[in-house]
């Protein structure tokens, strides 16, 4: 499993952060996406054999969200 933290632009309130961890989960490979409205933030654990911050990055751009790496990533191994 590796992790990715992620800066998201774009949320509007603590239901988009909702709304994010539920189309995070349904992407195979994905096992955890903790979303941070305060923050704007996601914390996301994967399985790299399965999924890609690419795919991830695309579930973001479905749902009209801006994302990058987050500082925070170097403390989960990029």
């Amino acid at each position: 499993m590796k992790t990715v933290a992620l800066k998201i632009t774009g949320m509007h309130c603590v239901s988009c952060a909702i709304n994010i961890d539920f189309e995070l989960e349904d992407l195979e490979g994905v096992k955890e996406a903790t979303t941070n409205y305060a923050k704007q933030q996601t914390i996301i654990t994967y399985d790299p054999e399965i999924a890609s911050v690419k795919k991830i990055k695309d579930i973001f751009k479905k749902l009209d969200y801006e994302c990058c790496l987050s500082p925070a990533d170097d403390k989960y191994g990029k």
